[in-house]
């Protein structure tokens, strides 16, 4: 099986298992966030370094404020959860003295909260799909009009695959599924009108991901996904997108109040 067909079949399994989920929402939608942190968290330890059992300490700390935000529970992704956040990275950084290890607490940790808040929202299916699609669509537009364009580089010392043109086509295909979105499940203009500068930003957020494997020396944060390498490698561009995406969703509650 060649590297592209290989990448394609894991890329749509990936997909089936998001939208399940996203499909179920409450423990099985929190449990996939919080394997997928967990693993996040491993592979941010591995970049910077880590040994082992630092490593370990640093997902234990993790799982505390990830456990909070069960359904279960009643807490949910807030303040508290947000509180815990910092609590965690505070205890990374002074049992560890390794700051960029602590950095990864909220690398891992906003953007998980930020889904889990999309997803209890009462359009919560439509929210947390248009976040997570419009960052595959960004992905799969900058792929093909890299390829097929071609042209001048993006970041050549960062990422020397990436194009302006790439850079365009994903905006592209992202603002494309926002419209759709838009006028297919409802999907509110604001966030319509706001997805190219999402896209934009998850665009970035790959390439500082990219930054970081070229500093650690790797090619792929991880090998668990065949064909894609970390979880991190595929989830770089939600990273930054998602806590953004629900500052602009409860924007108008915090409005209002």
């Amino acid at each position: 099986m060649s590297n592209l067909m290989l990448r394609v079949l894991v890329g749509i399994a990936l997909i089936a298992v998001a939208l399940a989920a996203v499909w179920f929402g409450g423990i099985p939608f929190w449990m996939l966030c919080v394997v997928l942190g967990i693993v996040m968290m491993g592979e941010w330890a591995d970049l910077h370094a880590t040994p082992a059992s630092t490593k370990r300490l640093s997902q234990y700390a993790l799982s505390v404020p990830l456990a909070a935000m069960m359904p279960m529970l009643g807490v949910g992704p807030g303040f508290f959860a947000l509180g815990l956040l910092a609590g965690a990275a505070f205890f990374v950084v002074i049992t560890t003295r390794l700051s960029g290890l602590a950095r990864g607490i909220f690398y891992v940790g906003l953007p998980i909260m930020a889904l889990l808040l999309l997803r209890r929202q009462e359009e919560g299916i439509v929210f947390t799909i248009w976040a997570l699609a419009l960052v595959w669509a960004c992905d799969i537009g900058a792929y093909a009009a890299g390829r097929l364009i071609g042209g001048p580089k993006l970041a050549p010392s960062v990422s020397p695959n990436k194009t302006w043109a790439g850079l365009a086509g994903g905006v592209l295909l992202a603002s494309l599924f926002a419209a759709f979105m838009h006028y297919r499940f409802g999907l509110a203009l604001r966030l319509t009108l706001a997805t190219p500068a999402l896209a934009v930003l998850a665009q970035g957020g790959d390439l500082y991901e990219s930054w970081l494997k070229r500093q650690a020396g790797v090619k792929d944060s991880g090998t668990v996904l065949p064909g894609h390498g970390g979880v991190l490698d595929r989830l770089d561009g939600l990273v930054p997108v998602a806590p953004v995406a629900a500052l602009l969703v409860l924007l108008p509650k915090f409005y209002w109040w």
